[in-house]
């Protein structure tokens, strides 16, 4: 039996972050897949797992938990093994800061309804959508860059293990490279997202991975 059930969109950079996570902790769970092409998000069962209709909802020792960047932390309080956050209070505020310009600053401006709204708004076409994510997924990765020039980075954002701040990075740079964003500014943030596709709990949460047969 899966200790967990984790109700997910395969797309969602989101849901992707936590089947990381729950990888890297060799948490098992069994996968629910909730579109967000035709409106699954928004049924009465979904709300109730997630009042926003958003993905991913993990239900987990008798709890729905919901908002992906809360949901690793709770497996990473509950499972400290593999630590995803260092003891030192300086460099667990410095990924903390890379993992909320990512999931707060980059994510929700360029999410699928925020970006259908401004089209819609502005009589926008695919193009435009484009031009909008690949500028903000462009700008605010071109400054995560930066802040990963740091001499606690290895080849993953906090020495030789993966954490939080990578869980976080890696979904992004799919999401760059889905839309066409020129990552030729990023050198550091490629090399550690191949250090981190490398691992087996990463590769098995890729989109492709887990894409159901009929999505």
């Amino acid at each position: 039996m899966a200790d967990a059930i984790l109700y997910d969109y395969w797309r969602s950079s989101a849901s992707y972050r936590v089947r990381i996570a729950l990888n890297l902790k060799g948490i098992s769970y069994d996968a629910v897949n909730i579109s967000l092409l035709d409106g699954t998000q928004s049924t009465a069962d979904h709300l109730a797992r997630n009042p926003q209709g958003f993905v991913p909802a993990l239900e987990i020792d008798g709890l729905m938990l919901t908002q992906s960047v809360a949901i690793i932390e709770y497996l990473d309080a509950c499972h400290p093994d593999p630590a995803l956050m260092p003891t030192d209070l300086a460099e667990a505020a410095r990924l903390r800061a890379i993992t909320h310009a990512v999931a707060m600053d980059i994510h929700p401006i360029c999410n699928l309804n925020v970006m259908n709204h401004h089209a819609a708004a502005f009589d926008g076409d695919l193009d435009d959508k484009k031009a909008w994510v690949r500028h903000f997924i462009g700008k605010g990765l071109r400054a995560v860059e930066i802040m990963a020039n740091h001499p606690n980075t290895g080849a993953f954002l906090h020495g030789d293990t993966p954490g939080i701040a990578d869980i976080v990075l890696v979904p992004q740079m799919y999401n760059a490279r889905r839309w066409g964003v020129a990552l030729e500014e990023m050198p550091r943030l490629t090399a550690i997202e191949e250090a981190c596709l490398a691992l087996p709990a990463f590769a098995a949460a890729v989109p492709e991975a887990v894409k159901p047969d009929d999505s």
